[in-house]
């Protein structure tokens, strides 16, 4: 196995969450590591290290801090950005907001299709790689989609397709 290298898949990424991914890396780095540093070192002065829970406390934020360092910097050295300004709206892809219609629930619900490092159901952003996202890629308005989902199935009639903003 020594010298196989995996092919690693390629992050998607809009280029609003290249900027902030980009930003987080910034504060992290910047930020973050001197502000933990200084905690570690306070709670060093305070003496006995073995019953310090400020101490473990920073430590772990550190080891926290430097896992998300290094999982941001695994997802820039492979990514590749869609420009939503030159995202083909015509049909649904990653860098469009889609309006769809649940068939069964009777209700209107939008969507932003993103890459999945982006990905934020609370902000209505779902992964080209979740079920849904899945099911709704390639589609345009008037089709009707179905995505098997943990729930069952779900029918969604795709209503609008926009570049995302």
């Amino acid at each position: 196995m020594e010298g196989v290298k995996m092919e690693q898949k390629k992050s998607l990424l809009t280029y609003s969450g290249l900027q902030k991914l980009e930003e987080e890396l910034m504060d992290l780095k910047a930020n973050r590591r001197k502000e933990v540093a200084e905690k570690i070192k306070e709670a060093r002065e305070q003496g006995d290290l073995s019953e310090n829970a400020e101490y473990d406390a920073a430590k772990d934020e550190q080891r926290d801090i430097e896992a998300r360092i290094e999982e941001i910097e695994k997802i820039l050295k492979n990514v590749e950005v869609v420009d939503e300004d030159e995202v083909d709206i015509e049909k649904i892809s990653v860098g469009t907001n889609v309006k769809l219609y649940d068939e069964e629930f009777e209700e209107e619900l939008e969507f932003k299709i993103v890459g999945s490092s982006e990905a934020n159901s609370l902000k209505g952003k779902i992964s080209n790689e979740s079920p849904v996202g899945r099911a709704l890629i390639g589609h345009v308005v008037g089709d009707v989609v179905e995505v098997e989902t943990q729930a069952g199935l779900i029918s969604y009639r795709v209503l609008d397709i926009q570049r995302a903003n």
